[in-house]
């Protein structure tokens, strides 16, 4: 008999074919029980490539594994790890996908459980996009015990994978979607069976009628309290894990209580039965909740996934041969070859050829950087005119595109002073009450023990924070819905608190105050060709070209002139043969004028060496960039430009901006750091296009995209205007001012709610059943006055 190795670690397998796991389409033999769960975990976390393009078997699993820790497991490989972690002086660094966390108390728990773990240098949580940064000693501590560790306490967690975010999120969507038809569906049917009960429609002789409506209502209330609102009950618990207390642990009591009273009520046939209220109130708190659940997802899926950018194979060059690969089989000092429109696989340095670069997905420059042996190129961009064969110097997470991603991921999980407040108050409001009705219950438990659990439900019904809960989400779900209709799409909530207090606008050049497409401004003709056809062959040399420059020309193609022998010649230009014609295209010492009388001429044309034309090109500013600047100065916000284009382009669009204040060729960090000084003193408001603007969009009091930008500039802003009007962001303040008006009525009137009912509940003035009605006309009355809000003419 033949012994066979281990598939994972090719060991000896000393136990036949009892541990196996299905691999490459068939049963692959393992040596033991860990070794089969490891490898398991790894195909199902599609992960399977790992054993395609491993070098090195797999770590031996001697124990084994339980199932819940297997998953884990697999993220210790090291090649799996390669594109997950960044390393630097030793320290692991990850970001993790968490699902379950609900609010800021959640975060605070994940915080502080793992800082418990003594290898662990750095956590962050991030409640929006529900993840977390984690940075810890890779010597002492396993990934896997990070997130057995968070699993522990309650939460899902692994390093952030766009697809599986997607997916999650998609479910927990579906499920509370459910949650919150369920609640609505069954108050409709309650509501009807508590008229007739409130109206004393029955009298003493209908007593059994009256039991039969109550036992029916109780029926339907269940599945409300026992499914609808369990993410109340498990968000108070994991309060109270955490040692803080949160508005969901009287929403909770409240609705718990409630019911059970209620229950009791219907049990002995006597008493108040408040099915309804619990009902109604659970649908308007999951109605509020489901609004912040879809904000939430919108901001973190397909968050910071700059990696997708970057192509999955690259053209290997080992000692003449060329052959394609896995860009993730790639090692340092590889050499390999990047052919005209090919999307660089791998940070390095040109060794060889010149060419073109288009760096738009870095710089949000769309004009292509020449580049020649010695200077490096970064993953992600893409080579335009000429073959480069290039030397590897960076992979995985030490890339340039890894860099920007975490610079965002920093500046992101940096959390408002706000959101801190909100914080306190929403725990020092929930703690007042619950102290209140504690103390409520042992006064009337003196007075009249039989009436003391009744008021005390009276005070926790009567001041259940439903009015508060809602005040701001609905006031923001109808202030949405206009941004909506004016093409305006929001990331997070507090853009209607921040829009009005902004008195800076930092905007970027290309695509936000430009339309970011390079177009024909004039011609000026120098010999007797006539315009059609210099455009003609001017778009014939073009033709095929990925310059932005050959866009310009594209509309004037004829099919009767077209060019032979083309040849493009690295920052110069391009030369072809039409008909018997020897043409040229490009800048003035490559078709032979004298720069000196360029007069600012960018382009020129001639035809067998006599200049025949000079075009002017320019990025097209957008139609309404003056107004819309115009109109931010007369409200008292400055204005300033920061781009990481030349001086001389920058200045000319200030100038006829009108924009005093201009910053020129700016790295993404330079801009951070141009935000954070301005911060010092001013709320700042930033407008981004490119990638390279996603840690400045991150770090702004306020971040704007242009609907044309980039993916990760979308995902980085806190607002995203479609089209090109920059003028719907004067509307979004507008708009903002409104709402930020609105919320503080909705706050107002839930506050002075509470401060009259509290003494007339605790004094046993208001039965439950008035307690219940009172707190549903209060959220009634904040949902209208929030709904006024689509009235409103911009």
């Amino acid at each position: 008999m033949i012994m066979q190795n281990c598939y994972h670690c090719n060991e000896p397998v000393l136990t036949g074919n009892e541990f196996t796991t299905f691999i490459d389409n068939q049963d692959q033999l393992m040596c033991c029980p860990g070794c089969q769960a490891v490898s398991q975990a790894i195909i199902d976390s599609g992960l399977a490539s790992y054993y395609q393009y491993r070098s090195e078997p797999g770590s031996k699993q001697t124990a084994l594994v339980p199932a819940e820790l297997a998953q884990y497991s697999a993220y210790d490989i090291p090649e799996v790890q390669q594109d997950l972690t960044h390393k630097v002086d030793g320290i692991n660094t990850i970001s993790v996908s968490i699902d379950g966390i609900t609010c800021a108390a959640c975060a605070w728990l994940i915080e502080h459980k793992l800082k418990q773990l003594a290898a662990i240098t750095n956590i962050s949580v991030n409640s929006t996009t529900q993840r977390a940064l984690v940075s810890w000693h890779e010597e002492s501590l396993k990934l896997s015990e990070i997130l057995a560790a968070i699993s522990r306490i309650g939460y899902q967690a692994a390093p952030y994978q766009v697809d599986e975010q997607e997916k999650q999120s998609k479910a927990e969507g579906r499920k509370f979607l459910l949650r919150l038809g369920l609640a609505g569906f069954a108050t409709m049917q309650v509501m009807m069976f508590a008229l007739a009960l409130y109206s004393d429609y029955f009298t003493l002789q209908d007593t059994q009628m009256r039991d039969y409506f109550r036992w029916v209502s109780m029926t339907l209330a269940a599945p409300v309290v026992f499914y609808s609102a369990q993410p109340f009950y498990f968000s108070a618990i994991r309060s109270l894990l955490s040692g803080k207390l949160n508005m969901d642990l009287s929403v909770s009591i409240a609705i718990a209580g409630a019911y059970i009273a209620s229950c009791f009520a219907t049990i002995n046939g006597n008493g108040e039965v408040y099915f309804e209220s619990v009902s109604m109130f659970t649908f308007f708190l999951l109605l509020g909740r489901y609004f912040e659940q879809k904000a939430k997802q919108t901001a973190s899926v397909n968050s910071s996934n700059l990696h997708k950018l970057v192509p999955l194979t690259a053209h290997l060059n080992l000692d003449g041969d060329i052959s394609e690969i896995p860009a993730k089989r790639l090692k340092l000092g590889d050499i390999i070859l990047v052919r005209p429109g090919d999307i660089v696989a791998a940070d390095g340095d040109i060794i060889e050829g010149k060419s073109g670069l288009n760096e738009s997905m870095l710089t949000g420059e769309q004009m292509p950087l020449i580049k020649t042996i010695n200077d490096s190129v970064f993953a992600g961009t893409i080579n335009i005119d000429q073959a480069l064969t290039v030397k590897v110097t960076a992979l995985g997470q030490d890339q340039l595109v890894a860099e920007i991603i975490r610079l965002q991921e920093v500046a992101s999980n940096t959390k408002p002073a706000i959101a801190k407040l909100a914080d306190r108050l929403a725990r020092y409001f929930s703690g007042t009450i619950l102290a209140i009705a504690s103390l409520t219950y042992v006064v009337w438990l003196q007075i009249s023990p039989e009436d003391a659990f009744w008021v005390t439900l009276s005070v926790l019904v009567a001041t259940c924070p439903c009015a508060l809960a809602l005040a701001t989400p609905t006031a923001i779900t109808c202030a949405t819905a206009i941004f909506t209709k004016l093409g305006i799409i929001t990331r997070k909530a507090d853009v209607f608190e921040k829009l009005p207090r902004i008195n800076h606008v930092v905007f970027d050049k290309t695509g936000t105050l430009t339309c970011g497409t390079i177009s024909l401004e004039n011609i000026v003709l120098t010999d007797s060709q006539d315009e059609q056809t210099v455009l003609a062959y001017a778009a014939a040399l073009e033709t095929g070209s990925l310059h932005p420059i050959a866009s310009a020309f594209k509309a004037h193609a004829h099919t009767d002139i077209c060019a032979t022998d083309i040849q493009h010649h690295v920052g110069l230009g391009i030369s072809g043969n039409i008909n018997t014609d020897v043409v040229k295209i490009g800048n003035a010492d490559f078709v032979g004028v004298d720069a000196n009388h360029c007069n600012g001429k960018l382009l020129w044309l001639s035809v067998n060496g006599i200049i025949t034309a000079c075009f002017s090109l320019k990025d097209a500013l957008r139609v309404d960039s003056l107004a819309t600047i115009k109109q931010l100065q007369q409200q008292n916000i400055d204005v300033s430009i920061a781009s990481g284009d030349s001086a001389s382009h920058v200045n000319a669009i200030a100038q006829q901006l009108n924009v005093k204040n201009s910053y020129a060729g700016l790295n993404p960090k330079d801009k951070l750091d141009l935000i954070n000084k301005l911060q010092q003193t001013q709320d700042v408001a930033m407008f981004g296009d490119g990638i390279n603007d996603a840690p400045v969009l991150a770090g702004a009091n306020l971040s704007v995209a242009m609907g044309s930008g980039s993916a990760i500039a979308k995902n980085s802003a806190d607002l995203i205007l479609l089209g090109d009007q920059l003028s719907k962001f004067n509307q979004a303040i507008t708009v903002s001012k409104l709402t930020n008006k609105i919320i503080k009525q909705n706050l107002i009137w839930a506050f002075a709610y509470n401060v009259i009912i509290l003494p007339l509940a605790v004094t046993g003035h208001v039965v439950p059943y008035i307690a219940a009605i009172g707190m549903s006309v209060s959220s009634i009355i904040v949902v209208s006055n929030s709904l006024r809000l689509l009235r409103i003419k911009i």
